[in-house]
């Protein structure tokens, strides 16, 4: 199984191994984690990812991945979900660049929440 292009997904697996700094008090961050993989029924993308966000005691507030399954659809597990405040909840992964703007969506959502910023 191939996974279809996707030309923004360079730019996801250039993130591999960043962490920054999000907030101006320093105290809030995200971390990427994400690698190419065989293409699976799992993971139709042929990556691996966690995009996270962190609070000032390192509490993961905000993620994205597929590292386990959560549920069923379309007829098989689903393996990309969502994590958030402590929920967790499926996500249908269509690109990388959908991905990325979902994953900064919920960062800019849960910073304004907590009063982080404006």
């Amino acid at each position: 199984m191939q996974a279809p292009r996707d030309p923004i997904l360079a730019t996801l697996l250039d993130l591999d191994g960043q962490v920054l700094v999000v907030d101006p008090a320093g105290r809030h961050y995200v971390r990427f984690v994400v690698t190419r993989v065989p293409a699976s029924p799992e993971k139709p993308h042929g990556i691996d990812y966690l995009l996270t966000l962190h609070g000032p005691d390192g509490k993961r507030l905000v993620g994205f991945d597929n590292a386990h399954a959560v549920g069923r659809r379309k007829g098989r597990q689903a393996h990309d979900h969502r994590h958030r405040l402590g929920t967790v909840k499926a996500y249908e992964y269509r690109d990388a660049a959908t991905l990325l703007e979902d994953f900064w969506t919920a960062v800019d959502s849960v910073l304004r929440e907590r009063g982080v910023t404006p």
